[in-house]
């Protein structure tokens, strides 16, 4: 696990519920029981300040960093994917972008994480349209068209094109394989583990489930095969992240507590 990941999964899953701040020293504490060493840690701060992801604050406990707003945005979005907050719906169009350029590899990832498949090397598709597609798309700077269409045939012609632009055979097989790697490692968490082993469990099991944000679009049923292994592996994951969840949100509030030395916290721009 890369450090700034790392800190994306934190912030985004234990640390924008509690006011989007932490002291260095708690950062660091938090991601050692995944073996993420300090030098590593702040590193990966530095460069996100540099991206405009964090913004450094003097906390009364030591030098610290808070979320911008950018930031917060961008994993209050992921986060209602990631526990799916929202209904998935379908109005039965597609938001179909037509580029004048194939976008560089930076920008079709971040389409690909808004939930867009590529049908070709200018034209994207998503079942619903995102808030930032147009940002992302001025950012790149390479002209383009958007529409909103439904297939002329049909739920049978909208399922072709749902094929042509994800590999849904990839994504089934991706489902699957996150039960079988997870399966073991959750289950062996028990009420005799400690907080920090359930924490740094929990941790994984999130972070590797964040990942199908930049696989799965979340298609409406509609659009999917029947018996879609995406559900199981949901099920799968709301059950044990749950579980774990007091555990890990107890080892938190000691490695914030220890890092603010017992003092109340306060804060102010450097």
């Amino acid at each position: 696990m890369q450090a700034r990941s790392a800190l994306f999964d934190l912030y985004g899953d234990y640390l924008r519920p509690r006011g989007g701040r932490a002291p260095v020293a708690a950062l660091v504490k938090l991601l050692a029981p995944l073996g993420i060493a300090p030098p590593a840690v702040r590193t990966a701060i530095s460069r996100m300040v540099r991206q405009g992801w964090l913004h450094p604050l003097r906390l009364m406990s030591g030098p610290g960093y808070l979320l911008t707003p950018k930031a917060a945005r961008r994993l209050d979005e992921a986060s209602a994917r990631v526990y799916r907050t929202g209904r998935i719906s379908w109005d039965g169009r597609f938001d179909l972008v037509m580029l004048s350029a194939p976008l560089a590899r930076r920008e079709s990832q971040k389409l690909t994480f808004l939930g867009y498949g590529m049908l070709g090397e200018q034209t994207w598709v998503a079942p619903r349209a995102a808030e930032e597609i147009d940002a992302v798309l001025l950012e790149a700077a390479v002209p383009y068209e958007r529409f909103s269409a439904s297939h002329a045939a049909g739920s049978q012609g909208a399922a072709d094109v749902v094929g042509r632009a994800w590999n849904l055979s990839a994504i089934a097989a991706a489902y699957e394989e996150f039960i079988a790697e997870q399966r073991s490692i959750v289950t062996a968490i028990t009420v005799r583990s400690s907080d920090e082993e359930a924490y740094a469990v929990r941790f994984q099991l999130v972070h590797a489930w964040r990942s199908f944000l930049f696989r799965d679009p979340q298609l409406p049923p509609s659009l999917l095969p029947s018996r879609w292994p995406g559900v199981t592996a949901a099920n799968f994951f709301d059950r044990h992240s749950t579980r774990l969840r007091p555990a890990a949100d107890r080892f938190v509030e000691r490695c914030l507590a220890s890092a603010s030395r017992g003092g109340r916290v306060g804060f102010s721009e450097p």
